[in-house]
């Protein structure tokens, strides 16, 4: 599914005290930490992800993936766009990062997503409803400032 065609989650942000180079590096290092812990491999194959395992190029590029998603765009220092779908959702997260002063950036993360069917609409009450999905996307961003910084 085209990411443009996805239905619009949210957006979070953050101001990082670095260089979006560092930004950038910060981005890709929490993702390989987060997206690579023990067990996520198996709960991407529970759910029947596209992508299970963490492949392509590092750093970051057009191809690379992480178990549940694939980078389909990529801009170093600037954007990321990550995509996944698995038998409950297609979704789509795009980091932009952009200076807005020297040693001060920008971080955003726009989450995009479907749920199709009763599954997907139990799936989205289970992560979206619950308030799931911003304690997550709040640590995400969090902890790509901490390692920016």
């Amino acid at each position: 599914m085209q990411i443009a065609l996805l239905p619009y989650l949210d957006e979070h942000a953050t101001v990082i005290e670095a260089e979006t180079d560092d930004v950038w590096r910060g981005l890709a290092e929490t993702l390989d930490r987060s997206f690579s812990r023990p067990g996520m491999a198996g709960y991407t194959r529970l759910v029947g992800c596209a992508d299970c395992a963490a492949s392509g190029p590092r750093p970051l590029a057009e191809g690379s993936t992480y178990p549940g998603w694939r980078a389909v765009a990529s801009v170093p220092g600037r954007e990321l766009v990550l995509q996944g779908r698995h038998r409950f959702a297609s979704y789509a997260l795009i980091f932009r990062i952009e200076r807005i002063g020297p040693r001060r950036s920008r971080l955003r993360a726009e989450s995009r997503a479907a749920f199709p069917g009763r599954a997907g609409r139990l799936y989205r009450r289970l992560v979206i409803g619950t308030g799931g999905h911003v304690v997550g996307m709040r640590r995400l961003l969090s902890a790509i400032r901490r390692r920016s910084e």
